[in-house]
């Protein structure tokens, strides 16, 4: 019985990963099971990290209704784990195994598990099962809700910063990953209250926002995120003028010319 083994996370949801799987549909007793690896980030202490893990969960889960209202049967699971990872893990575990993979990416530069040869580690972790790599943005299709990051230290709480990420969510479906760079990656409880203090009033009003503690140079730190995870914005609080050590640095004009991605600076008194 052909059981296919999807393995997708933000591109779990895409129309493009959605056609491909109803297209195999009159297969006799074809089977489906979903998996969204939840990769922690390689930097930084995760503050809240069941947002991640809810996030992916919501996207697999409307994929599987989707399926079975086609008539394809389908479970699915988001798992703390990375892609090759999962992999070998469905191997092992599922009844009937599966009998062939999909793993569903962005594309090329937006995509951190091609960025890490996933696709060719996975085709080594399948002992010998057809691995078929799909690229999700291939139907043009864009993605409703963006990912932005947040940079702040100090104004992390600031009324400045929490306003303009209300109205950023406002805007549009958005989620959002605040990171606060500190010289010690060890000793953090001041800035840790702060971030789960931002992150708990984020979440009262009904944002989807998680944190982390980071490199203490907020630049790397920045590059770092976009490796890990695909952004689509970038938000950076400092305070005003000359009080800020960032905008002495020119951080905000550095991270647009390096990412290409838009930069709102907010200035919190």
């Amino acid at each position: 019985m052909p059981h296919i083994l999807v393995i997708a996370n933000e591109t779990a949801a895409s129309p493009a990963l959605f056609d491909a799987l109803r297209s195999r549909s009159e297969e006799d007793g074809l089977t489906v099971t979903v998996i969204a690896p939840v990769n922690e980030p390689r930097h930084g202490y995760v503050v809240y990290e069941d947002t991640r893990r809810a996030s992916a969960g919501r996207r697999v889960e409307r994929l599987r209704n989707r399926l079975v209202d086609v008539g394809i049967p389908t479970q699915a699971f988001a798992v703390e784990t990375g892609p090759v990872q999962a992999v070998k893990d469905a191997l092992v575990q599922l009844t009937p195994a599966p009998s062939e993979v999909i793993i569903s990416t962005n594309a090329p530069e937006r995509s951190s598990w091609l960025r890490r040869n996933a696709v060719a580690d996975i085709e080594k972790a399948a002992n010998g099962l057809a691995v078929k790599h799909l690229i999700a943005e291939d139907d043009k299709t864009p993605t409703t809700e963006k990912n932005v990051l947040v940079v702040a230290n100090e104004t992390v709480v600031s009324r400045d910063l929490l306003q303009a990420i209300r109205a950023r969510h406002a805007a549009g479906e958005a989620s959002f990953l605040i990171i606060a760079p500190q010289s010690d990656a060890e000793h953090h409880p001041e800035a840790e209250r702060r971030l789960r203090r931002a992150v708990s009033v984020l979440r009262t009003d009904g944002i989807d926002a998680h944190g982390q503690v980071v490199h203490p140079d907020p630049y790397t730190a920045i590059l770092e995120a976009a490796d890990d995870e695909v952004i689509d914005e970038i938000m950076i609080s400092t305070f005003p003028g000359q009080r800020s050590g960032w905008l002495r640095r020119d951080l905000v004009e550095r991270v647009r010319k390096e990412t290409g991605l838009p930069v709102d600076h907010v200035v919190s008194e």
